[in-house]
């Protein structure tokens, strides 16, 4: 592990600190959870992007998929 320092508002500190206590936590481990969580949704928001690039560069053609149209079930029946 390494020790970083870093400036948060008074109020960021304070909410923290009260939920830390709730978790039954520590500032360190909460920030370490936070920060793996925001480095998650950040890939997967660049994934979405990407995705929605692909589509945009090449959109599905009218009845490329027809022919899996019979292999769907919906559960309905």
């Amino acid at each position: 592990m390494k020790t970083v320092q870093m400036t948060l508002e008074e109020s960021l500190v304070k909410e923290v600190d009260r939920l830390t206590r709730k978790l039954k936590t520590t500032r360190s481990a909460f920030t370490r959870a936070a920060l793996r969580s925001a480095i998650r949704r950040h890939s997967v928001a660049e994934l979405e992007a990407r995705h929605r690039r692909g589509y945009e560069s090449k959109p599905v053609e009218a009845g490329e998929f027809d022919v899996w149209e019979a292999e769907q079930t919906w559960g309905d029946a």
